[in-house]
This record gives structure tokens, sequence and C-alpha cells, in this order.
């Protein structure tokens, strides 16, 4: 590591070319000892968000808190701006050197986009379906550049997936005797139905068993899109479908969930007939408290015989 005598001498070496015949001697010495304060000060800070962290491991810097520190040097009201941050995932607060980033904000910037492509191009794992004994279908989308490309072929099932879901009817009552089927696509983002369905999906079927209603056999679709759920009701013949999807990963979060509600959903159906609830996230709201809330919703559709713009909640 460059020691602080040393990174003074390469301050003042770029600061004495800058401008030579402008800088008076003492100028340059003060200006030299305030641009090493900051950019120790700011090392110091960088090192403390991972002090805790073992010298043999690598740090993920996505797991850093970006609401618990500050990277203004000197700020105006530190504690006011601190409870700013807390309150959203923005990007508050990042201070810059001279007119760029700073390096762990840089990094954090392009490790978060980094997360987002993931969110997007990765699998949802076959163990994780199995897992939680789902019925595995898939669109007429073949990977994930047609699925970004062609968003129509997301919204229907291929040949293969609709007679196996008509084999399951056939083979197991509960989907025959359903009223609210459950419909998992992972849409945009692989990560948020890892993150959170395997705590929305208990609390939902909970919920909906508690207000009486029959829930069917869960379905997960690959490369499904919202309007696949329309294709599954018309498969099912469900009054109620919930369709539990991947939304579009951003730079704060590539774990956020959305919730989308049918009555008698049909392919080609305005969107305006859809109920939804979105940014189910650890920092949004959490999954577990969302899957009672989306039951909570179901009942209401049932008991209205209506979803969209029409439901009075």
């Amino acid at each position: 590591m460059i020691s602080e005598q040393e990174l003074k001498s390469l301050i003042g070496k770029v600061l004495s070319e800058i401008n030579p015949d402008e800088l008076k001697p003492e100028l340059l010495q003060s200006q030299i000892e305030a641009a090493t304060a900051s950019v120790v000060k700011s090392t110091n800070e960088s090192a403390t968000i991972i002090d805790d962290v073992a010298d043999d491991q690598l740090v993920d810097i996505t797991e850093i808190d970006t609401s618990e520190y500050m990277a203004i040097d000197n700020p105006e009201n530190r504690e006011e701006y601190m409870k700013l941050k807390a309150k959203t995932p923005a990007r508050l607060g990042i201070g810059h050197a001279g007119p760029r980033y700073k390096t762990l904000t840089m990094l954090r910037f392009r490790a978060d986009h980094a997360v987002a492509i993931d969110a997007v191009f990765n699998d949802v794992p076959d163990e994780f379906i199995e897992r939680n004994q789902l019925v595995s279908l898939q669109t007429r989308v073949d990977d994930k550049d047609m699925y970004v490309t062609r968003p129509d072929l997301g919204r229907i099932l291929n040949d293969a997936s609709i007679e196996k879901l008509k084999a399951e009817m056939s083979r197991d009552a509960r989907f025959n005797e359903a009223q609210v089927q459950i419909v998992v696509c992972d849409g945009l983002s692989s990560t948020a139905i890892t993150a959170n369905l395997e705590n929305i999906l208990p609390a939902l079927k909970q919920g909906l068993e508690g207000y009486g209603l029959k829930v069917g056999k869960p379905i997960f679709v690959k490369y499904g899109r919202v309007g696949a759920m329309d294709h599954v009701t018309e498969v099912t013949n469900a009054d109620v479908t919930v369709c539990l999807v991947g939304e579009r990963p951003g730079l704060a979060t590539g774990e956020s969930m959305g919730a989308y509600l049918t009555w008698r959903g049909t392919r080609g159906m305005p969107e305006a007939n859809r109920t939804v609830v979105s940014n189910i996230h650890k920092r949004g709201t959490p999954s577990a408290e969302a899957g009672a809330h989306v039951a909570n919703i179901v009942r209401k559709i049932a008991d209205q015989k209506m979803s969209g713009v029409e439901l009075k909640l």
C-alpha cells in the first residue's frame, strides 16, 4: 500500500504540472495537504466498511448496505442526511473525487449492474422447482435471448407443456376442484423467484385456505411473462389466477417480485383487468407479509367476481 508521504509526493507532482507558473509554494503545499487528507479519509472510510471481513475472503460489495455509510466529505448535516439515506435505496451521499465518482461508488454501481444482468439471464434451478413441488412448464421461448426479443412467445405455453398440464389435471384432483391457481413465472428476474418464493408461497396458500378457497397445485412457467397466466387459466379453468413473477431488475435491487391477479383471465384481455402488487422484496414489502396481503385481495376478487380497475379494495 502507498504511504502517506508517497501519496503527498504524487499529488504534489500532479498539481505542480497543472499550472506551474500560477501556484505559489505555500498555496501548493496547502492544496497538497488538503488533497492528501481527502484521499486518506476516503480510503479509511472504505476500509471501515469491510473491516470485519477476513483477509482471505473476497468481499461481496453488493452486501454492503449503502444506507449505512456516507461518502461525502464533511457533510453539512450528517445526521439528517443519514435519515434520508435510511428511507431509500437511491444513491444518496455518494460524493465525488473531482468530477468523477469515488472508487467505492463506481465499483458498487458496476456490481449492481452485474446483479441486474444475472437476474435476467440466469435460470431458476431445477432443484428449486422440485423442492417446492411445482409443476414445471415452459412457454414457446427456447432461451433467454429469445425471451428478451420475442415477448409474444413468452405469453404462450408450448405444446408439450399444454399436454403435460392436462395430464397433471387428470391425475391430481386439486386442479379440477381449484378456485385459485398459482402460477410462478421467472419473468425478468430469476433471482426474485429464488429469493422470495419459499416465503410467499406458504403464506399465500395458508391465507387462501383460511378464507375457504381451494387452491390448485402451483405451476412454474419457464421463460414466462405475465400473459402466460392467461393461457394457464384457459387450460385449468380456474376462477382466480395469481401470477408471481420476477420484476425487471434495477440498480437498487434484482430481487423484486410482482403478483398479478385476474378473475377468469383470457389471452388478449385488457391489462386494466389485472390487479397488481409490486415491489415484493426485503426492502419493499417482505415476501411473507405480501403472501397474506395477496390472499386477502384474492378473497375480494372471488367475492366481487372481478379484478383490475373495477375491483373495490
